[in-house]
């Protein structure tokens, strides 16, 4: 597909599995793959609220690669295997998205590939693209 672009961060999940940490589209709407806890290749696991910050500021780098930032995010996904944590990660998502104010879904799953990870989140932006 001409004129997609793909983020790649170099995470080795990438390469293993064969997908882009970020994609855009033509049109301006970029979708960003899931996004844990994970920095330098080590989880981070100070709780739920930390780790959605952390999460969300993975996909934040992924849409700063191709020039767009929190106020471009129109969706917000956020998988999460407690429902315990519900008021942690939302409270995370409210202070990152409170002035943006995006779709949002909060979904409870039974698990992740490492058990010390508690939510991944999912992000789609959108940027008009620019005539040409």
């Amino acid at each position: 597909m001409s004129g997609v672009r793909r983020v790649s961060t170099g995470a080795p999940w990438e390469d293993t599995f064969g997908y882009s940490r970020a994609v855009q589209l033509p049109n301006g709407l970029v979708l960003v793959s899931g996004c844990t806890s994970v920095i330098d290749g080590s989880i981070v696991d100070d709780g739920p609220y930390a780790q959605a910050v952390n999460s969300f500021n993975v996909a934040f780098a992924a849409l700063k690669e191709l020039g767009l930032g929190r106020d471009d995010v129109v969706r917000t996904r956020m998988y999460l295997t407690h429902a315990r944590d519900v008021e942690e990660i939302g409270r995370a998502h409210k202070e990152l998205f409170d002035s943006v104010r995006p779709a949002a879904s909060m979904i409870i799953v039974s698990g992740f590939v490492d058990p010390r990870l508690v939510v991944e989140v999912e992000v789609e932006a959108y940027r008009e693209a620019p005539q040409s």
